[in-house]
């Protein structure tokens, strides 16, 4: 399809499955799930899921600029938690990604488990 980019970024971590990092189409970016994983290292950063949700919303910046996009066109982003007991951490962090009076549309759901032993990840879908 000829409509359809796959973005890719060095700035964010590279897939570790049969997945993009993001999908660019239609006027839209699907961002896959983001992890609190460095890209250089492949490794988890931060010990708690405030400082992990900080570098995955990081990661996920990285993926929407490089879509030609940014976190201010974002329409809808799921979170994915591993304790509901970390959420005003969590949402406290978020919030200083997602500024000013109209923040994206979320759903927030607690898991048992993430990839890499991740407390925290986020995806979304933005205007291109």
């Amino acid at each position: 399809m000829s409509d359809r980019t796959i973005v890719s970024t060095d700035g964010a971590p590279a897939a570790i499955g049969p997945y993009s990092q993001g999908v660019k189409g239609a006027g839209l970016v699907h961002c896959s799930g983001q992890i609190a994983m460095d890209p250089a290292t492949g490794e988890v950063v931060g010990d708690d899921a405030a400082t992990q949700a900080e570098g995955a919303l990081k990661n996920l910046q990285a993926v929407l600029e490089a879509a030609g996009s940014s976190l201010d066109k974002v329409l809808k982003c799921n979170v994915y938690i591993v304790d509901m007991g970390e959420f005003a951490a969590i949402n406290e962090v978020y919030g200083r990604f997602f500024t000013g009076d109209s923040p994206p549309a979320r759903a927030c759901v607690e898991v048992s488990g993430l990839p890499k032993g991740a407390l925290f990840e986020i995806d979304c879908v933005a205007l291109a």
